[in-house]
């Protein structure tokens, strides 16, 4: 490959990890399964971890494997630098960790995955304030900014009733406002929409979502895209600003998030993530098509009585996925009638897997209310509009017609 030249998403991914040298000449990063990585001068070691100079240091903190991925994930989100963690979760959790302090104040989007939710509200037992807004409307998280507010947390397209955060507005407020844009581009994938491209300062991504794509792999991602000047920012410890002010948010997310509390992605898992995400762009242009013929046949139903999909123009944002992603993503949900028991539809499909995970090649249908979000309560399922007949539908690459067959029969029987 040429390195002046910018080559397109796929080509870039596929052959990212030979533009630095492989052992033996393979195609993949091989699998480094040491903990430890021993030098032959006691001062390069010391340089090692003082950061004066690059290297490896101990497994919990990175090894060649998940470097190789960190890389391919930064390629991806077009940041400046990329930390890989054992989960989505533990990538969330690392941020909050390294970044806030007791006497902060975070503006959520009230449209959370249900962990980040009951991460949240660990947050603010730890002293942290936390107010959830509709974030589809960019006054709302206006009107709730403080002077001690640190951070804006959104997602692209939130699960499972795929609400879109007031994207572009928001990005244009934080920046206005010298705040810390965070953005979870799990729903989209870097494929669909980078979220650089709003102003967002750190991007994290569930990998073992979309990028992974075949349920074999737990892994998460942080990218800082460079949109965010760290000297803006009052929480950055002196030892941590050392390299250009670029790093330092990503340098003490590293020492305090990841290193500190361990949630340490495994050089197999990351193998597995770097070979499932070379097919990322294959595999999201045909979930998202076969979303959205679903979609439309069963808004097209009369039993069915909602059907939530960024694809559809009956939905509230379609016109902000339209200006925005590349397409309407392969997540959506549905509500069927009064009088149809989402249990026995469920079991009456043949091709779709009752199943809780995302972004698999398979399709996998569960009833929200009564399982992921059952935890929250009958309250806080209704201020998030999740109705106790709601189903999600995580639309693999199977065949259209298969699928479309599968769910309308479902319903006829």
């Amino acid at each position: 490959m040429n390195d002046k030249k910018n080559y397109g998403f796929t080509t870039t991914i596929l052959h990212g990890d030979r533009q630095k040298t492989i052992e033996q000449g393979s195609l993949h990063k091989p699998v480094h399964t040491s903990v430890a990585f021993g030098y032959t001068d006691a001062r390069q070691l010391a340089s090692v971890f003082q950061g004066r100079e690059p290297g490896f240091r101990y497994g919990r903190q990175g090894n060649p494997t998940v470097s190789a991925l960190e890389e391919k994930v930064n390629k991806m989100e077009g940041g400046v630098a990329t930390l890989c963690f054992a989960t989505g979760m533990g990538a969330i959790g690392a941020v909050f960790q390294a970044l806030l302090r007791a006497g902060d104040h975070v503006v959520s989007s009230s449209f959370l995955f249900g962990n980040t939710n009951s991460l949240w509200q660990t947050v603010a037992g730890q002293g942290v304030g936390v107010d959830f807004v509709d974030a589809t409307d960019v006054a709302n998280v206006e009107a709730a900014l403080k002077e001690n507010t640190r951070i804006v947390f959104v997602e692209t397209i939130a699960n499972p009733r795929t609400q879109i955060a007031d994207l572009k507005r928001i990005g244009e407020l934080c920046a206005q406002k010298g705040i810390l844009y965070i953005v979870d581009n799990t729903m989209t994938t870097p494929y669909l929409f980078r979220p650089k491209a709003v102003g967002a300062g750190l991007v994290i991504n569930s990998l073992t979502k979309s990028i992974a794509g075949h349920g074999n792999a737990l892994g998460g991602s942080l990218t800082d895209t460079g949109a965010y000047d760290w000297n803006r920012y009052p929480n950055i410890f002196e030892n941590y600003k050392k390299a250009a002010p670029a790093m330092w948010g990503i340098t003490q997310v590293r020492a305090k998030g990841l290193r500190d509390f361990g949630a340490s992605l495994g050089p197999e898992a990351a193998h597995h993530i770097a070979v499932g995400a070379e097919t990322l762009a294959l595999r999201m242009e045909r979930t998202c098509a076969n979303a959205k013929a679903l979609a439309e046949m069963l808004e097209a139903d009369p039993r069915v009585a909602a059907v939530h999909y960024p694809g559809l123009p009956s939905h509230p944002q379609h016109g902000i996925a339209t200006e925005l992603f590349k397409a309407y993503g392969s997540l959506f949900s549905f509500e069927l009638k009064e009088g149809i028991d989402c249990f026995d539809y469920l079991n009456r499909l043949k091709i779709a897997v009752p199943a809780s995970n995302l972004g698999d090649t398979r399709t996998l249908v569960i009833p929200v209310a009564h399982t992921i979000f059952y935890e929250m309560g009958t309250e806080r399922r209704a201020s998030m509009g999740i109705a106790e007949s709601l189903i999600r539908v995580s639309v693999g690459i199977e065949d259209t017609a298969d699928l479309v067959d599968d769910f309308r029969l479902a319903l006829d029987a």
